[in-house]
Formats: structure tokens, C-alpha cells, sequence
């Protein structure tokens, strides 16, 4: 997805991220409260174990949450979250994380991020909580 076709906070988050892009993480749908990642796992993303680190699938998850929630009009922030590690990610795993909004109570938005590789099998799943600042994009 360019950067014209996504939301336009999802948008500007990317041009200023340079961690995501660092991942080689792709927006994919882009919305309010809603999100779709794809990203590809290199070799210098894994550990001595020849997987990736677990950081990688938990920055592609968190990345996810944070373009969901920021994409409803307020900075954003996680304040807790929870990444269960569910099967081993190789090199070339094309990884998908999905936001999944359950909850939003005004300044507090309670996610789940799902990430699947390119099988559709499930190999993490992350849990938050995002707090929405008074600040607007």
C-alpha cells in the first residue's frame, strides 16, 4: 500500500518511523481502530537459535496496535501488553499481524493483535491496552 492509499495518520506515522521501516513492515489496510501489516523475517532478525527473536514478532504486533489506535484521531500510546509466542518464526516468514479491537472506552482502547505467517498457521498473539492522549493528530 503507498502512503496515499493509507490512512492518513497511519501515513505520517510511517514517513516518521524508522523502526518500522527498518523492519520492512508493509501497511496493508489501514483504518480507524483497524490495522493490516505484512513484513518479511531476514536473516539478521533471528537469534543464535536460527528463529527470530521474539522482539521482531513483537514489534510487527506492536507497531499494528499502535497504527489502529492512533488511525481514530489521538496520539496513542501502549501502556500494558502481552505477547504469547505460539510456534517458531524462520527466515523469509512472511508474517501478517491483524489489529483486533475489543474494547474502547474514550481514552483507553483494549486490542488484540493477531500474527499469522504466510501458511495462515497463528505464531503469536499479542494482548494491550493503548491509551489515547488529549493531544490530536
Amino acid at each position: 500500500m503507498s502512503n496515499a492509499d493509507m490512512h492518513p495518520i497511519v501515513a505520517q506515522m510511517m514517513d516518521q518511523d524508522a523502526f518500522s521501516q527498518w523492519l520492512g513492515l508493509e501497511v496493508v489496510e489501514s483504518g480507524p481502530g483497524q490495522c493490516l501489516c505484512r513484513m518479511t523475517v531476514r536473516q539478521d532478525m533471528v537469534n543464535g537459535f536460527g528463529i527470530a527473536h521474539g522482539a521482531i514478532t513483537y514489534a510487527l504486533a506492536d507497531s499494528t496496535l499502535a497504527f489502529a489506535v492512533n488511525a481514530q484521531g489521538q496520539h496513542a500510546v501502549s501502556v500494558t501488553s502481552t505477547i504469547q509466542h505460539l510456534a517458531p518464526v524462520k527466515v523469509d516468514d512472511v508474517l501478517s499481524a491483524r489489529a483486533i479491537p475489543r474494547a474502547d472506552g474514550g481514552r483507553i482502547a483494549h486490542v488484540d493483535v493477531e500474527v499469522t505467517n504466510q501458511e495462515g498457521a497463528r505464531v503469536a498473539w499479542l494482548t494491550a491496552t493503548g491509551y489515547k492522549m488529549s493531544k490530536t493528530w
